[in-house]
């Protein structure tokens, strides 16, 4: 029991009984939870502060120790009496915030050697079932304290793997499952068109089926979502599909379209 042992060396000229040396024990299993000693007696005096030491008088009644507690943060304070019926002694713990209760019974013999009190290695016996017996009879009904959290600075809650660009309110594109993107070539390479059919095995893109969009030609400014004047309205074409537009990209094209001049020689029936 860790910060016991000076404590009890603190506390030692006091300890003339058996369960002085449980009293001891009780107590800083109560600090080890988060509890602070106020004072002894049921009623508070002048000039009281929290302690992890136990208070003056604290054995002065070896039948029945009264002894008040309050949490660390403030939010629970306990009465604790602690009397003595034959060779075992009761805890009674009441919360006075909630005015919760709590009770353990202690048979003084499980965990203090009586032939042993001027030496703290050999007084204690069954530390760890103490332990556990405080903290499932009162530690755990009446709550234990909670620890004040610690505001940390806003640049230290940032994820330092975040990109500086990173926009939470950017919407990513969107892509069906298990699919991935294809690899257009540049549509600034003149060359980029029929590079899979020269080789089919190379994992090159650009084969004979031709996007419009990445044709070769650089096609500046070309949405099809937006829609094209005169042919479609904005969103006809969903954001991201292929589309393979019907009728020459751009507008203000001078002079007749050669679609519409009929073949050289139309009116020969010889040809």
């Amino acid at each position: 029991m860790a910060g016991l042992e000076p404590l009890y060396a603190w506390a030692r000229a006091a300890v003339s009984r058996p369960q002085d040396a449980l009293i001891c024990g009780v107590h800083w299993e109560l600090v080890r939870h988060g509890y602070r000693c106020l004072g002894a007696g049921d009623q508070p005096g002048p000039d009281e502060r929290k302690s992890e030491l136990l208070p003056a008088g604290w054995e002065a009644n070896k039948e029945v120790y009264t002894l008040r507690y309050k949490s660390t943060d403030d939010a629970h304070e306990l009465l604790l009496k602690a009397i003595m019926v034959e060779d075992s002694m009761i805890l009674n713990v009441m919360d006075r915030s909630s005015q919760k209760v709590a009770d353990v019974t202690l048979a003084v013999a499980d965990y203090i050697n009586p032939e042993h009190l001027d030496d703290f290695h050999k007084v204690y016996k069954n530390t760890e079932e103490l332990r556990t017996r405080i903290a499932s009879g009162i530690i755990a009904p009446l709550g234990a304290p909670t620890e004040k959290a610690k505001k940390e600075p806003e640049a230290e809650k940032k994820d330092p793997d975040l990109p500086r660009d990173y926009d939470p309110l950017r919407v990513p594109p969107r892509q069906p499952a298990g699919t991935r993107a294809p690899s257009w070539p540049s549509p600034l390479s003149p060359f980029a068109v029929g590079g899979e059919d020269l080789d089919p095995f190379g994992g090159r893109s650009g084969g004979m089926i031709v996007d419009p969009l990445r044709s070769g030609r650089p096609q500046p400014g070309i949405d099809p979502s937006s829609g094209i004047p005169g042919r479609l309205p904005p969103g006809a074409v969903p954001p991201g599909a292929r589309f393979d537009p019907f009728g020459p990209l751009g507008a203000g094209r001078s002079g007749p379209d050669p679609d519409h001049l009929p073949p050289p020689g139309y009116d020969d029936m010889f040809m």
